[in-house]
């Protein structure tokens, strides 16, 4: 168990979450279903031994690229979630990535760098077509057709942020200095050092993921959940309860 603390006007108080909700936040799956099975078969279980709570799963993006099963994350994602239990699935910048690639295939060769090759894969896209200059282009339009619409509605309608009680959650972190509600979505999505290194109060504590390390990072003011899950093995969730912040 971990506490944190943060100021509030003169005094240093605990964040807490609204009162009878239990939060899970996971970090980057980054195509690893096969480590999202296994997590949910453990929230599952911690969340039976106090039952009668409001459960939140917080999925803090990235659920694409570089793992070998994207599709099947997203597959995943798209199940209800456990009877009473709300789901928030927020961008990542690899969802963005993807998203361009859509509309202009020039970009190929970045979201390549990012792992963009296996996602292709996992929705079936005939690689062979990587020759050519004409490459990004067919490889956009095979994608498009196997890509399911419902799928493309889930990446076009992804949230950049939720708050709840003193918890912010982004993927990527917020631009220090900057009120949360006037945050940019490049630096929501995409910021690291600036962010990183900062140790000003932000109002609230930014849960987010984007920076892996190898183990989940608990700060006073800010808690990173990715665990680097495609090479590590290892998905990070937090559990926030009350006071309560716990790693599962």
């Amino acid at each position: 168990m971990f506490k944190s603390f943060f100021r509030l006007g003169a005094a240093r108080v605990r964040p807490c979450v609204p009162d009878g909700t239990r939060i899970y936040a996971i970090g980057d799956i980054h195509g690893r279903s096969d480590l999202l099975d296994a997590l949910q078969r453990k929230m599952l279980d911690d969340a039976a031994v106090e039952a009668g709570k409001s459960v939140v799963q917080i999925f803090l993006g990235d659920y694409v690229d570089r793992g070998s099963d994207s599709k099947g994350v997203v597959d995943w994602l798209l199940r209800p979630p456990p009877e009473g239990w709300e789901r928030i699935c927020l961008k990542g910048n690899h969802e963005a990535t993807l998203l361009d690639f859509l509309d202009e295939p020039g970009i190929f060769s970045q979201w390549r760098h990012y792992g963009g090759l296996e996602t292709l894969h996992s929705y079936g896209v005939d690689l062979k077509s990587l020759r050519g200059e004409d490459a990004p282009e067919v490889l956009q339009e095979n994608f498009k057709g196997k890509l399911p619409d419902t799928h493309r509605a889930f990446f076009s309608a992804l949230p950049l942020t939720v708050q709840f009680g003193d918890y912010f959650f982004a993927h990527a972190g917020i631009r220090p200095g900057r009120r949360l509600e006037n945050q940019r979505e490049e630096d929501l999505l995409w910021i690291r050092d600036e962010f990183l290194v900062s140790q000003m109060d932000f109002g609230k504590i930014v849960v987010h993921g984007h920076s892996a390390q190898e183990a989940p990072e608990i700060l006073p003011n800010r808690i990173n959940l990715d665990s680097g899950a495609y090479i590590t093995g290892k998905l990070s969730c937090l559990v926030l309860d009350g006071d309560e912040q716990r790693i599962l």
